[in-house]
């Protein structure tokens, strides 16, 4: 009786797992419902399921884990709030100077709109960023060097972060797998925060583009502080309520 008890909980916690890494997550009340359990059930299965890195939870329910995903698939997803934050943040880029940028899809699609400028010079983590930046007249593309990641085809570990503060930014233009209103940033590993955290240490002004999904989230590794971003960019209007939380704390474009 208790191995069956055992294996139909297993069961119903692999179950739980797909639905989190549904579109819409898994709610603990439904999921209740679903498998004729007590809520209290689905809370229990949730904090173990987390525990072992199979989900994230949030407000009454559960999301897919944090996990590090390829560039190509990526950069697929929400591909339109991504190009408007591109459109937006390309304000920020001053013809000339020196400017950081971090390895995210959304910087690099911020990367393809830059054009010629009047002697900028961009560094950054990210191979397609480089390829990007490099042919462009007027800009310098250097790339930070240290050990690929090969999931996210970013570059990271010390190489890269001594690069990084060797040299001072007038902008470090990053992006975040979650942005918490009181926290800040935080992302999928502890090698890419303490990157960006390089970067922003040199940067006389770093501005985040993230879009509306990473809003008043948190992921594994803490990241940039509150206090270290000066912009926030996204593709909401300023005015949108989903922004109330950032509102006076960060410029928001």
């Amino acid at each position: 009786m208790a191995l069956s008890g055992n294996l139909e909980a297993q069961r119903r916690r692999d179950e739980l797992v797909e639905l989190a890494n549904g579109p819409q997550g898994v709610m603990i009340d439904a999921a209740a419902e679903l498998f004729s359990v007590s809520s209290m059930t689905i809370r229990r299965d949730l904090l173990e399921l987390e525990a072992e890195g199979r989900v994230r939870r949030v407000r009454g329910g559960a999301t897919a884990a944090p996990r590090a995903r390829p560039f190509d698939a990526r950069r697929a997803i929400r591909a339109g709030a991504k190009r408007t934050i591109a459109e937006k943040a390309l304000r920020l880029v001053p013809p000339s100077g020196t400017i950081a940028l971090d390895a995210s899809t959304t910087i690099s699609m911020l990367a393809s709109t830059i054009g010629p400028r009047a002697g900028l010079t961009a560094y950054t983590n990210s191979l397609e960023s480089f390829q990007l930046l490099h042919p462009l007249d007027g800009v310098t593309a250097v790339i930070s060097g240290g050990t690929a990641e090969p999931t996210t085809g970013s570059l990271v570990g010390p190489i890269a972060r001594r690069s990084m503060r060797a040299v001072y930014f007038d902008v470090f233009f990053s992006s975040a797998d979650a942005l918490d209103g009181e926290d800040g940033t935080s992302e999928v590993s502890l090698e890419e925060a303490e990157l960006k955290q390089a970067m922003a240490a040199s940067a006389a002004k770093t501005v985040v583009c993230v879009d509306s999904s990473k809003l008043q989230r948190r992921s594994v590794a803490r990241a940039l502080e509150r206090d270290d971003i000066s912009t926030l960019v996204t593709e909401l209007d300023p005015e949108d309520e989903r922004l109330a939380a950032y509102r006076g704390v960060f410029d928001l474009l």
